[in-house]
């Protein structure tokens, strides 16, 4: 194998959707669901504003994890699972409450994101954060092969 050829990275055009999928995730997050629950803090009453609000700002956090993976998906371990995990509990429960206000909406968004951070954690090889580094090559350091001959 020639010096500096990269192995058990995913195929550049594989990466390249895959990240592209993350970037639209945190757009999508921002541009819809932030903008949107400004909105909702506006109108909320006295009882619901707190609530509406910490729900807003954590529009921000999870913008900014799909932005870090965008980034760099196979740098940190665990981003990938905590957005999988709450993104599709989250999906679970409006099924449940589906014949709820705003559940048919979260259903079809919450749905929508999931299947593109599962396509993405797939196509940039998102499991590839677990794998023990050695000295030679850190964590997502994408692996580099050396020649040796």
């Amino acid at each position: 194998m020639a010096a500096g050829t990269f192995v058990d990275s995913p195929p550049r055009w594989a990466d390249r959707i895959g990240r592209t999928l993350l970037a639209l995730d945190a757009a999508s997050t921002i541009g819809f669901a932030f903008v949107d629950g400004i909105r909702r803090v506006t109108q909320a009453a006295d009882a619901q504003i707190m609530m509406e609000f910490w729900v807003t700002t954590a529009y921000l956090v999870f913008a900014g994890l799909w932005a870090i993976l965008a980034w760099a998906p196979r740098e940190y371990r665990g981003i990938w699972e905590l957005i999988l995990i709450q993104k599709i509990a989250v999906t679970v429960f409006a099924w449940v409450l589906i014949d709820k206000p705003d559940a048919v909406r979260n259903t079809i968004s919450d749905t929508s994101l999931v299947v593109t951070t599962i396509v993405a954690y797939v196509l940039c090889r998102g499991w590839y954060t677990w794998r023990k580094a050695t000295a030679a090559e850190p964590v997502g350091a994408g692996h580099l092969a050396t020649s040796t001959g």
